[in-house]
């Protein structure tokens, strides 16, 4: 018992903030685009009531909980839950023009961009695209993830396992899912240039 009163009491305890039930409500109704008038009616409280609330005035009971996560069409813990702390976390790579990492393939001519940043939830990368047919390829180009293509210079022709090829020129885009299978061709007189981020 001595050790164990001894370990409670070299705890390092982080006090606990006080529930601010006020506050939440009215982050709540504000995002909801509710005012108080309109609040009061979908939930049956007062406005003045709820104003009370709001300004931690007075506290909720129950009942009045029920009625505010039924008239506001949420469940009560969402009442309680703070909302997510954004934390800018300060991450920048900036990539001047003509200075991405060279990435050659035989149908692609790769330059990948923000290459200085470990962990991305996308990879942005520009391409010159050296092929000129379907036969350029030996199979579909398949990976995880979802990918956005837009046409900087030139023209395409789009190949999607599921869909008709489609042409894409200068200023076009597509979106699409990099699990299905896909390829591109140049089809204007130089070779093409793109714009691909791919998001995991």
């Amino acid at each position: 018992m001595q050790v164990e009163r001894s370990l409670r009491e070299g705890e390092a305890s982080e006090p606990i903030a006080p529930l601010r039930l006020g506050p939440r409500l009215k982050a709540v109704r504000v995002g909801l685009g509710l005012t108080l008038e309109e609040a009061s009616q979908r939930t049956g409280l007062a406005r003045s009531t709820l104003s009370k609330i709001e300004n931690e005035q007075i506290s909720p009971t129950f009942q009045a909980m029920q009625k505010l996560a039924h008239g506001l069409d949420i469940d009560i813990p969402q009442l309680f839950a703070p909302p997510k702390k954004r934390q800018a976390t300060g991450r920048r790579d900036v990539t001047f023009a003509g200075q991405g990492k060279a990435h050659p393939t035989g149908t692609y001519e790769h330059e990948l961009l923000a290459t200085q940043l470990s962990n991305k939830k996308m990879m942005p990368f520009k391409s010159r695209v050296r092929a000129r047919a379907f036969e350029d390829y030996s199979d579909w180009i398949r990976h995880d993830g979802e990918e956005f293509l837009l046409v900087l210079e030139g023209s395409i022709q789009f190949f999607s396992e599921f869909y008709e090829a489609i042409t894409l020129n200068e200023g076009d885009s597509v979106y699409y899912d990099a699990t299905m299978g896909h390829m591109l061709a140049s089809v204007s007189d130089d070779d093409a240039l793109i714009l691909w981020v791919t998001a995991s």
